[in-house]
């Protein structure tokens, strides 16, 4: 039999940064009664990501966000798009450079 489910999961975000949303997914799937399947995940937002990472180790986190500020830097006189700030057109093209959707077996 094929079973199919839907859930809009809300994130409260404070600003920039990674945000561990395991949990929220976690409890929502066990609510399924799910032995097998896939999971997918899509984000409807422009200018935010979804990644599978470690995290175990903050460091992770942390070095990540290092790594996308040089890459694209808040501000780049590079970029005319800011319309919601100095951070509006890095945050887009650090979505480009990730994903949006994910599927994960479960």
């Amino acid at each position: 039999m094929l079973r199919q489910a839907q859930h809009e999961l809300r994130i409260s975000a404070r600003g920039r940064g990674f945000y561990e949303i395991t949990d929220q997914i976690e409890r929502w799937l066990s609510g399924q009664n799910v032995e097998t399947g896939l999971l997918t995940l899509h984000l409807r937002h422009t200018s935010a990501s979804l990644l599978i990472q470690e995290n175990a180790d903050p460091d992770v986190r942390r070095d990540l966000e290092a790594f996308f500020s040089r890459l694209v830097p808040d501000g780049d006189r590079l970029f005319v798009h800011n319309a919601e700030g100095d951070d509006d057109m890095p945050a887009h093209v650090r979505t480009a450079l990730t994903a949006v959707n994910l599927s994960i077996p479960a």
